[in-house]
């Protein structure tokens, strides 16, 4: 363990904890991801257990509206969302509710919301489905919209929690405009207490108008969390295996370690070797010339 002792100087240990703060923040990350898919799979499962069973009366459901003209009654849990119910009451064909740059199959028109009014006085707000704009306008043009049946109706249809972020609501030639099904705005509007969220039309007693398009219900995207989770809880691993990664490269080309220093010193004495062979060379191949010189120097001339 000796070549690791650099791992207790000031700069492997701000590396360390740069690694572990970071692989923290990634494991956060994954867990909050996680609680999304957790969430958003529970939807899935209640929008496709609810598929399957009866429907029960709405009050079942939502809480009383209570008396006072105007206003909604208190807002429902969230695992109300969805749940199949039934109701039975005359719908209020001078308060139609229009809710424009709606989306179905990629076209742009109007959901149309119509108050059911109940025997106690209250009523529910039931979308009875999507149409396109008025021919030959633009996706803002009104459209014409049936008149809901008179006398009794039975509708089943499933729960949907009110919309947040309130639009501006208009009312013209008698019907309500708006782009967001905030039922508390939308219930200023109105003569009558109503209950906190609305109704999806499934079915209905008599049958509604062929022209409206059913509100496709959709599944809520939570692969896409449990992808984000593997993605960060990997990032957190990776992490930590880059530092221990870094720190054994470092123990094995770092000083104090044994085989690092014989390479060095095993490079130290070739360099050395190979520095003498040099000097050698240059040593011999001066003696040949001197040797050279000698021979070419001409015989001395005896004195008389």
């Amino acid at each position: 363990m000796g070549v690791y002792r650099f791992l207790l100087t000031p700069r492997w240990l701000g590396i360390l904890a740069l690694t572990l703060a970071a692989a923290a923040v990634m494991v956060l990350l994954g867990n909050w991801q996680l609680s999304r898919y957790q969430e958003r799979a529970a939807i899935n499962e209640r929008i496709d257990t609810t598929a399957k069973v009866p429907p029960v009366p709405v009050d079942q459901v939502l809480p009383d509206p209570g008396g006072t003209a105007g206003t909604a009654g208190q807002a429902p849990p969230a695992d109300a969302a969805w749940t199949r119910v039934t109701v039975t009451g005359r719908y209020d064909n001078t308060n139609v509710i229009l809710i424009r740059s709606r989306t179905v199959e990629s076209k742009v028109g109007f959901e149309v919301l119509t108050p059911l009014l109940l025997t106690d006085g209250s009523a529910v707000l039931v979308d009875r489905g999507w149409i396109p704009p008025a021919p030959g306008g633009s996706a803002l043009a009104r459209p014409e919209v049936p008149t809901a049946p008179s006398g009794e109706v039975t509708v089943v249809g499933r729960v949907h929690l009110s919309e947040s972020k309130p639009d501006a609501i208009v009312r013209r030639d008698g019907r309500i405009e708006t782009r967001r099904i905030a039922v508390p705005a939308l219930a200023r509007e109105l003569p009558y207490p109503i209950y906190h969220g609305y109704l999806l039309l499934d079915e209905q007693t008599p049958a509604a108008d062929p022209i409206f398009s059913a509100i496709p219900i959709r599944h809520e995207n939570d692969w896409q969390n449990a992808g984000y989770v593997v993605q960060w809880w990997l990032f957190a691993v990776l992490a930590l295996v880059g530092f221990g990664w870094a720190a054994r490269r470092e123990a094995r080309g770092g000083p104090g370690n044994d085989s690092g220093d014989r390479d060095r010193a095993g490079r130290d004495r070739l360099g050395e070797d190979r520095l003498g062979q040099d000097r050698l060379g240059r040593d011999r191949r001066g003696e040949d010339r001197l040797g050279q010189d000698r021979l070419g120097e001409p015989a001395s001339t005896p004195r008389p």
